[in-house]
């Protein structure tokens, strides 16, 4: 392979520099004042704390949830591990497409929000798909330090991100984000769905890397990214998601096939990143255990940032398991203040899975019960 000229070099410099200068930009701009919000005390003396986000942290998440048709035990162990936070969880068969179940429908179903660091998944699925990298690829992030993508996944690392952000460009970031489903509905005949959104252009002052590490320029529902993770969970099968609420959408449902991804190989390269957040990395509130875990093995990706929109703190979790050939995606959005962010939110899907576990769910002779409850009603 031919030396790199001068040229290329400096260029190389230039991105890394870029790079860490957004990731700067970003943790000085959480620094500046904030709207005054509830003070405290602290040695003898009041502390005033700023606060700039408006969303209530708990609420009574379930109520008003239609769920007639959803699986009972998923939606209980579901309802259970969100238990008061002010969030959404969903729960799909990747295998399928179908909806299993979705707590706080009304959050989850209306306009996107900032997917935080979430959409690193998306970022590493184009980078392997560009061939930019592999799975133990050295990127360097700063002067001393490089990373390969399992680190960087497991550890939630911005800059290593925004490299690869900026080594793709707009049109190759967004071109792939598309192809995953992101920008569009989810689901198939969901009439309550409201779909996410990409901008035209990059943000000013933020670029390519903000777009690919902090989610800046995407507004992502949870159920955009629980099409994609089951995509990944499947090896490359993006379905288009069906929440059937009626009897006969229960006895003639089929799987819809949105598109098939080339995704099988880089899926691959990132699983060991998307176990290493659990294991080490930014998710480790999951509690996962691999040697105790009744539901056998657990991947995901946390997120933590602000949605400017809202305004409100954002926590994501995105996550599948595999026990045998038994798969389930579960995604947890958690909106509020300081007391969400990635790592709750990955504590709830935790408590989610070890709760289906507990109730036998992945035994193999579990029969799905809406099957059975339809079979009642009949």
């Amino acid at each position: 392979m031919p030396a790199a000229t001068p040229a290329a070099r400096s260029k190389s410099k230039a991105t890394v520099s870029s790079a860490a200068a957004a990731s700067k930009s970003k943790h000085t701009a959480s620094k500046t004042k904030r709207p005054l919000s509830a003070s405290s005390r602290r040695a003898g003396r009041t502390v005033r704390r700023y606060d700039p986000w408006k969303a209530p942290n708990f609420s009574d998440p379930a109520s008003g949830d239609d769920t007639t048709w959803d699986d009972p035990v998923v939606r209980q162990a579901a309802v259970d591990a969100l238990g008061n936070f002010n969030g959404s969880l969903v729960v799909t068969d990747p295998s399928t497409g179908r909806v299993l179940t979705v707590v706080n429908q009304k959050l989850a179903f209306q306009g996107g929000f900032t997917p935080c660091s979430t959409i690193k998944l998306m970022t590493s699925l184009a980078a392997l798909s560009e061939g930019l990298v592999d799975r133990t690829t050295q990127v360097a992030i700063s002067r001393r330090v490089r990373l390969d993508m399992t680190d960087a996944l497991a550890r939630s690392d911005n800059a290593y991100f925004a490299v690869l952000g900026q080594k793709m460009g707009f049109d190759k970031v967004t071109y792939y984000a598309r192809m995953y489903g992101l920008g569009e509905k989810s689901g198939f005949d969901i009439p309550e769905e409201t779909p996410g959104s990409i901008v035209d252009s990059p943000e000013k002052g933020d670029g390519v890397g903000m777009m690919c590490s902090f989610g800046h320029g995407f507004k992502m529902t949870p159920l955009n990214l629980a099409a994609m993770v089951g995509a990944i969970a499947n090896n490359g099968t993006l379905h288009y998601l069906q929440y059937p609420r009626t009897s006969d959408a229960i006895r003639n449902f089929k799987p819809m096939v949105k598109r098939q991804l080339n995704i099988e190989s880089s899926v691959q390269d990132m699983l060991p990143g998307m176990m290493g957040a659990v294991e080490f990395g930014t998710a480790r509130r999951a509690a996962y255990n691999q040697e105790d875990a009744p539901y056998g093995m657990l991947y995901g990706k946390t997120g933590t940032c602000t949605d400017t929109s809202s305004p409100t703190h954002m926590g994501w979790f995105a996550s599948f398991n595999q026990i045998g050939n038994q798969k389930l995606v579960a995604v947890v959005m958690l909106t509020g203040g300081r007391a969400v962010n990635g790592p709750v939110a990955s504590g709830v899907a935790g408590a989610f899975f070890r709760n289906l576990g507990k109730s036998a769910y992945f035994r193999s002779e579990h029969t799905r019960a809406a099957t059975a409850l339809l079979a009642e009603q009949e």
